[in-house]
């Protein structure tokens, strides 16, 4: 095993500044067999650097989500490389892959993915759980989490005493209760009215901005992609396009 892959199977990656924190190189993945063989991905190149935040879009069955749960060491290419910080993922075993997940990478989800009867703060310790921390330093970082996504004095409501929009944040705080260095959100908005889904792509900015955490989106509406830093979208299991926003709109609304 290399002293890449040991760092990795112990959790203790390094930052290479020599190169980008993602890369995908070739990736392919192929569903089903013989005359039922179906190619989500067709050869993907793709880099992410450290601190960016990325809107990945694309009509259905391009490949977008397909490629989000590649990213997430969720799924497993069949051909090609995938990289995070130099490390070959592929070379990885499925604990080391779990490992890579639970201290590098957090998920959102459309469906915001709580326990129903578990409260704000049990929801947001249970990556820690996991993770054996005890149970003083769960609730520590739980609350902290939670009042970083602005429910400070909720942790004790269950996902039923919630709205939409701070059942998401509940899932936020849990995806960021770990610190991890990626945070992957599928659809984050799908679920929430308007001016809800405003307050989260904002909460997902400042995120970004104020804590460095790089941001993976999966969304199929422009105006919450316009928060991103790029865009970048799939057709037919490619990227068709890749390209910077300028002008995220968080960004020109506080300087406003």
């Amino acid at each position: 095993m290399s002293a890449a892959t040991s760092q990795t199977a112990g959790a203790v990656l390094l930052p290479d500044s020599q190169v980008p924190l993602i890369r995908l190189r070739g990736i392919t993945r192929d569903y089903g067999m013989g005359a039922t063989r179906f190619q989500a991905l067709k050869g993907v190149d793709l880099d992410i650097e450290a601190g960016d935040f990325v809107a990945i879009m694309g009509p259905s069955g391009s490949g977008k989500s397909t490629a989000m749960n590649t990213l997430g060491c969720l799924d497993t290419p069949s051909s090609g490389r995938y990289l995070f910080q130099g490390v070959e993922v592929q070379s990885l075993s499925r604990d080391q892959r779990a490992r890579l997940r639970r201290r590098y990478l957090g998920f959102v989800f459309q469906g915001f993915n709580l326990l129903a009867r578990t409260s704000a703060q049990e929801n947001v310790e249970l990556p820690l759980l996991y993770r054996g921390e005890s149970p003083a330093a769960r609730r520590a970082a739980a609350a902290r989490a939670l009042a970083s996504v602005g429910l400070a004095g909720w942790e004790h409501h269950t996902p039923a005493e919630l709205s939409g929009g701070q059942q998401q944040r509940v899932a936020i705080a849990r995806a960021i209760v770990t610190e991890p260095a990626v945070l992957l959100a599928d659809e984050p908005t799908g679920n929430l009215d308007t001016q809800r889904s405003h307050e989260i792509m904002e909460l997902l900015w400042r995120l970004n901005v104020d804590r460095g955490i790089t941001v993976l989106m999966v969304t199929h509406e422009p105006d919450m992609a316009a928060y991103a830093k790029r865009m970048v979208r799939f057709v037919d299991g490619v990227v068709a396009s890749d390209v910077r926003n300028p002008h995220p709109v968080a960004e020109v609304a506080h300087a406003a």
